[in-house]
């Protein structure tokens, strides 16, 4: 006979795998019965978290993301499929996680977390799950945690690599005391440039998935004040022992910031902070009427060599990104040339840097490799 009236019957036949758990049982899934957890990023990270959350009975959970799933996710997002390729990946999330637990409140927020709704967003929920893949968003959350004074579980990811630490309002660090400052542009590869082993995220969401139930129940000891970092070729984890700074300027001593401001940083494919003008930019259509009509110019191809392997347009120069500044002596700077990467972002980058070391007739490439392939070649592979 069920005596504890909190939950039924399906309920206790579901997580009795939980109850059974010393020192857990029907308390801790009491708690986590009534947690409300927000995770930001319904991707590689927010995948595996929100389906573990779910399956383990949080009441609430709230999910941010305001983009769509594309093939190139299916890699490591596993909480979408094949036949979601287009659709929101909030609606896709919503409904996986209505069929793995029907008990499971859902709450989307599809926007992209920013100064002017963070608070407004994260106020509502007990703890945060930083699922995001940039350092913009990472320090919105960060800033807005500390001024809310709510716990958040950090994790990321790159090549091979993950961390996965929790931040905590009075109690350890924050992320500024880490990185008071984001780093100089240009500085970081972007997760498209650099890629990520796919099963890596599923470790490190699964492990913030872990800290947030800790968190949540009260049971053992979070990763308050301490980093674990995970080598995935060799298997390696190490446990780094975070302190913080008192002189940090959102939770020092005497902090100087005391509001959410805006980060603005290169992101997995994002635009770039300065922006060059119009007259610096070429759409596909008129780069396809230029090749036509066999016009000359240098077609500057500044992704890695691996994405060269999957799609590229005949006669391009090859100089990655991060060459560019060792390499101005290949191009001829009075030359028309017109730089293009996978989506646009990396070759706006090469334009403004040209541009800035005196080249004058150069432009973007709007839209880079994935628009032509949208609107001028159907039939090229995308990525």
């Amino acid at each position: 006979m069920n005596t504890d009236q909190t939950f039924s019957p399906k309920e206790l036949a579901r997580y009795g795998r939980h109850l059974a758990l010393p020192g857990f049982g029907q308390e801790g899934q009491r708690k986590l019965k009534s947690a409300r957890m927000l995770i930001i990023g319904v991707g590689g990270l927010g995948s595996p978290a929100a389906l573990y959350l779910a399956a383990a009975g949080v009441g609430t959970l709230g999910l941010v993301d305001d983009d769509h799933v594309d093939e190139s996710n299916l890699q490591r997002q596993i909480i979408h499929g094949t036949q979601d390729i287009g659709l929101s990946k909030l609606d896709s999330a919503t409904r996986r996680i209505a069929d793995l637990n029907p008990h499971v409140t859902i709450i989307p927020h599809e926007v992209m977390i920013n100064e002017d709704n963070a608070q407004t967003i994260l106020s509502s929920y007990d703890m945060i799950l930083d699922c995001t893949d940039n350092f913009a968003a990472r320090y919105l959350v960060n800033d807005a945690c500390v001024l809310l004074k709510k716990p958040y579980v950090y994790g990321s990811v790159f090549n091979f690599e993950g961390q996965v630490t929790v931040f905590c309002a009075d109690h350890g660090p924050c992320y500024r005391c880490l990185h008071p400052e984001p780093p100089p542009e240009g500085t970081v590869p972007d997760c498209a440039t650099g890629g990520v082993l796919g099963v890596l995220p599923g470790l490190i969401g699964t492990m913030q998935a872990v800290e947030a139930i800790k968190l949540a129940t009260g049971i053992g000891a979070p990763l308050i004040g301490r980093m674990v970092w995970v080598h995935a070729l060799t298997m390696t984890f190490q446990t780094l022992i975070l302190s913080a700074d008192p002189e940090c300027m959102l939770c020092g001593r005497n902090p100087t910031l005391h509001e959410i401001r805006a980060i603005r940083t290169p992101s997995c494919e994002t635009s770039i902070s300065k922006r060059i003008g119009p007259e610096h930019e070429c759409s596909v259509e008129t780069l396809a009427a230029m090749l036509a009509q066999e016009q000359d110019l240098i077609l500057l191809d500044v992704r890695e060599a691996y994405e060269l392997v999957i799609c590229s347009l005949p006669g391009i120069t090859h100089i990655p990104l991060a060459e560019l500044p060792a390499r101005l002596d290949e191009l001829d700077k009075n030359a028309p040339i017109v730089a293009l990467c996978r989506t646009g972002p990396r070759s706006e980058h090469a334009t403004r840097f040209l541009l800035d070391a005196g080249f004058k007739h150069v432009r973007n490439l709007v839209g880079g490799m994935r628009a032509w392939a949208e609107r001028i070649d159907p039939s090229m592979p995308r990525y």
